[in-house]
């Protein structure tokens, strides 16, 4: 169970449990209705309250989250973990794991290792991925830790991507704005198309190979399509190294040459701004000094760039995505009553 504590203070005088709740604290209102039917769900000073009771300076809310645990197989192996807390993980994720389990992958998926690093914790939870990456995807995975903090991530991490690309684009930045389906129903592989759901790419050539047959390029996605990349990178005629379903060269690496770099978001609780980089995997810096490409000094700026982005915060995902209900003339009475 997850317990969340919001000491009350004037701003927030003669306000509504669950006004606060939702258009303060940014939680659904499905979760909001969920903990009102839960004998300890809402407790104002320690005692149980209903969403329509007022909250008055001074005061101490608290919610309490159940936990569904899904049981998943174990699995002990060792994924870097970028940050660790009761809110948010964010693993540092290696090629071949899948995150998530799927008809043809049951076993060592990134949702096992925290399912296993939980239990080991004393604190059994259901995996919520924020962000998710392909099997030989390499990078930052960002995991919600409860559904509050779910909530409050929700399109609301910033990332950054580099991959190795065959050639050299041209120009060397842009941005790739076209529609992308699948080939096929229930197949894995996107293509263009102008039927397809929107994906705008924004792209920037980091460095080059002396002789033009590769370059590390950064990423920025603006929409987040399954293969967005390599599916953009390939219509252009620059599939990513490696990258066997859209026309990479298999040959020069064993699999797409893809890694997510770099995340930054709010924390859902504290407000803490975080900034955390996933540094490059192996095969990938090998491969790019094989290739003679002088990457030390461009990647981490590009990275920090993070630090430069402005937070969302959660008053401004609520504005955003969340249509916030006026106060009647009822509850504008009441609390202006209980100012006096």
């Amino acid at each position: 169970m997850t317990t969340l504590r919001f000491p009350i203070i004037a701003e927030y005088e003669g306000e509504q449990i669950q006004h606060f709740l939702r258009f303060r604290q940014g939680i659904s209102r499905k979760v909001v209705i969920s903990l009102k039917h839960l004998p300890e769900g809402i407790l104002l000073n320690g005692q149980h309250a209903r969403t329509i009771d007022l909250l008055h300076t001074g005061d101490v809310l608290e919610i309490n989250l159940p936990e569904t645990v899904h049981r998943l197989p174990p699995c002990d192996a060792e994924v870097p973990l970028l940050w660790w807390d009761r809110d948010v993980a964010v693993f540092h994720k290696p090629a071949g794991m899948p995150v998530h389990q799927s008809g043809g992958h049951i076993y060592g998926t990134l949702a096992s290792v925290y399912a296993t690093l939980c239990e080991k914790e004393g604190t059994p939870g259901t995996f919520r991925a924020v962000n998710r990456l392909d099997k030989d995807t390499t990078g930052a995975v960002v995991v919600a830790r409860h559904q509050i903090a779910a909530g409050k991530l929700w399109k609301a991490v910033t990332k950054r991507y580099v991959a190795v690309v065959q050639g050299v684009p041209e120009p060397a930045q842009g941005i790739i704005d076209l529609p992308l389906e699948r080939e096929k129903p229930l197949e894995l592989r996107r293509i263009v198309s102008p039927d397809g759901e929107r994906a705008v790419t924004e792209y920037r050539v980091l460095a080059a190979a002396p002789d033009g047959s590769c370059a590390l390029v950064g990423f920025i996605l603006h929409t987040g399509r399954t293969h967005q990349i390599r599916v953009h990178m390939s219509a252009h005629g620059w599939p990513l190294l490696g990258d066997e379903l859209y026309g990479g060269d298999t040959d020069a690496f064993p699999r797409q040459a893809l890694h997510c770099t770099g995340v930054a978001f709010t924390h859902p609780i504290t407000g803490e701004q975080l900034c955390l980089t996933a540094p490059l995997p192996q095969d990938m810096a090998g491969l790019l000094t094989e290739r003679g490409i002088v990457w030390e000094p461009v990647l981490q700026p590009f990275v920090e760039e993070l630090l430069t982005v402005t937070p969302t915060t959660v008053e401004e995902i609520t504005a955003r995505y969340r249509k916030q209900r006026p106060r009647s003339a009822l509850e504008a009475a009441l609390a202006e009553k209980s100012k006096k």
